[in-house]
């Protein structure tokens, strides 16, 4: 086992059970019943020792959460755009219309040894995915390959040191810019977004190019913001207007950035993705705008 994420708890007013407290503090791990199971496989450790669902937590514990043994699985082929390559990381294209993980064999997750080269570290491991991205949405994935590598990734996720950025077209009149703060999945979320283009259209009234700027990091937290303001994002089936719904296109949401400091080398890394060009023939063919 190597470990996939670590967290320390904040000071709780009340004791609380870990099997409770552990919902929502790691990204690979994000339900109750996923917590349940992760104990009981002695995949989540309390300062360094495994624990069990009756473990109560205070405040100050360290929680750790580890990668299961390794199973030998044939990998995936599906060939991958690899923006940048080192011993410690990389940053791939994701495509559409794939999850990164889960319990299916076609996943991000099962191809990147079939497009990323083994790491030449002590601590190697089979390349793993860090964060995620919406089963419909495109755009760079940050991705893991040694055991020490993923573990201070993920801390630079908890403490907020990686900006995304993401672009969206979005349906409705909308503001030049703005922020918007409101529970997602019953936890505060944060947003920025900035308008970049805005023209008329007959179905939908206006379309717009947005740049967005998630403060947090919740479960489909942009589709969901911008769905509350309303200005739900172009071919959402999930937070879509009924009326309004774009089908069989796709979700015009794309990761266009990252922009971080390498965990090993100190580097500055700010890296970039083009839109996908289903966006340019929107911007292009449909609201006549060359340059989006």
């Amino acid at each position: 086992m190597y470990p996939l994420e670590t967290h320390i708890a904040k000071k709780q007013k009340e004791p609380i059970r870990i099997q409770e407290y552990a919902v929502g503090i790691f990204k690979t791990t994000t339900t109750r019943s996923a917590v349940k199971k992760a104990i009981k496989k002695n995949l989540i450790f309390v300062n360094n020792s495994p624990t069990t669902t009756a473990k109560i937590i205070v405040g100050g514990e360290k929680i750790t959460l580890f990668a299961p043994e390794e199973r030998t699985t044939k990998p995936l082929k599906l060939k991958l755009s690899v923006i940048f390559e080192d011993n410690y990381l990389a940053v791939i294209e994701k495509p559409a219309g794939i999850l990164v993980s889960g319990n299916t064999f076609k996943t991000i997750d099962n191809a990147l040894e079939q497009n990323i080269n083994k790491s030449n570290q002590p601590d190697a491991v089979k390349p793993r995915p860090v964060h995620r991205l919406d089963y419909p949405t495109t755009g760079l994935l940050l991705i893991g390959k040694t055991s020490s590598s993923i573990q201070l990734l993920n801390q630079l996720f908890e403490h907020k040191k990686i900006k995304k950025i993401y672009h969206a077209i979005t349906i409705g009149k909308m503001n030049s810019d703005g922020f918007i703060l409101s529970n997602v999945n019953r936890k505060e979320a944060k947003s920025s977004y900035k308008t970049i283009h805005t023209v008329k259209s007959e179905r939908f009234e206006f379309l717009n190019l947005v740049k967005l700027s998630p403060k947090t990091g919740r479960r489909h937290q942009l589709r969901v913001h911008l769905l509350s303001i309303g200005n739900p994002i172009l071919g959402d089936q999930k937070y879509g207007i009924e009326s309004l719904i774009l089908k069989g296109k796709g979700l015009y949401l794309h990761a266009s950035q990252l922009d971080f400091i390498h965990p090993f080398t100190k580097e500055n890394l700010t890296l970039t993705s083009a839109l996908p060009k289903k966006f340019n023939l929107i911007t292009k063919q449909i609201l006549n705008l060359k340059n989006p």
